[in-house]
């Protein structure tokens, strides 16, 4: 099972940070999950205004080969100014409706204040449950306060909802298969 981890910005460090911790924690827990890492930062960006999808750069192809191909996903974003970055909502914007479809998805996001974890719920969320994702009910929102001077985390509550965060997809991730299984063997 392939999964996706997806850095959904251009800017900064701490969103990578909490995706390699992530990542370490989904290790432990699904050895045999293939993950692979998906930095938005890596790619030449266009806006999305609804051409077919060879009419897109290569990088925006491959992104959305990149979905695709994914049997899952883990979706770490940054808030800025209330919302979750433009180039995540482009990226959505690009994909088909049916990629994510039935797939398990996580989230973990950080930004300045303690509000903001509401943009988990009421932005992200719903894009999700458009795709119509298994959306695992628990996410990790962190803080500025919960990194060292080098952008590690350094708060043990959310070590904690990390890892059981990716014990959580773990799970979703084997129940999935089933899920996929049932659904070939009886159409």
């Amino acid at each position: 099972m392939k999964v996706l981890l997806v850095d959904g910005t251009i800017v900064g460090s701490k969103t990578g940070a909490v995706l390699e911790q992530v990542r370490k924690y989904v290790e432990e827990y699904g050895p045999s999950l293939k993950l692979d890492f998906l930095s938005l930062a890596d790619y030449d960006h266009e806006f999305v205004d609804g051409r077919p999808m060879d009419g897109y750069n290569s990088d925006m192809q491959e992104i959305a080969r990149r979905f695709e191909e994914a049997d899952a996903y883990i979706i770490a974003s940054p808030i800025f100014q209330g919302s979750i970055p433009g180039v995540l909502k482009n990226t959505f914007d690009l994909i088909h409706p049916r990629t994510m479809r039935y797939k398990p998805v996580s989230i973990v996001a950080n930004g300045g204040t303690y509000q903001h974890h509401l943009v988990i719920e009421n932005q992200l969320k719903p894009i999700l449950d458009y795709f119509r994702c298994l959306v695992t009910p628990n996410y990790v929102y962190t803080h500025s306060s919960h990194f060292d001077e080098n952008n590690r985390i350094a708060d043990e509550d959310v070590l904690d909802r990390l890892r059981e965060l990716a014990r959580v997809f773990v799970q979703y991730a084997e129940m999935s298969q089933q899920l996929s299984k049932e659904t070939v063997d009886n159409p």
